[in-house]
C-alpha cells in the first residue's frame, strides 16, 4: 500500500510519460493484463490511455487493471491510469 508522499512522488515521475497502452470498447481481457504485467516488470511505472469508445466506468478498469496486474493504483485521472510495481529486476524507482 503506498502512502499520500509516495503517490505524490510517483504522480510527478509520471507527469512526463506517454502512455503506452489503451482500453477500447474491449475492455479490460486477460492478454492485455499480461502485457501490462511484462511492461511494468520492465518500467515500474506506466501510463494507460482509456479511449472514449469504452463505456465503463474508469474507476473499475483501472481497479481491474491493478488487481489483475499486481500493481499498485497511482491515480485515475480523466481518462488516463498511472500504475506502479516495484520491479524486481529493473529497479530504478526509490520511493521516499
Amino acid at each position: 500500500m503506498l502512502t499520500g508522499k509516495q503517490k505524490r512522488y510517483l504522480r510527478s515521475l509520471a507527469h512526463h510519460i506517454q502512455p503506452i497502452f489503451q482500453v477500447g470498447k474491449g475492455g479490460v481481457n486477460d492478454q492485455l493484463i499480461r502485457h501490462i504485467e511484462e511492461a511494468i516488470e520492465v518500467r515500474e511505472l506506466i501510463k494507460i490511455s482509456i479511449l472514449n469508445n469504452n463505456m465503463d466506468d474508469r474507476q473499475e478498469v483501472a481497479e481491474a487493471l491493478a488487481s489483475g496486474s499486481g500493481s499498485e493504483l497511482v491515480q485515475v485521472i480523466g481518462k488516463t491510469i498511472i500504475l506502479y510495481k516495484e520491479s524486481k529486476d529493473h529497479k530504478e524507482i526509490e520511493l521516499p
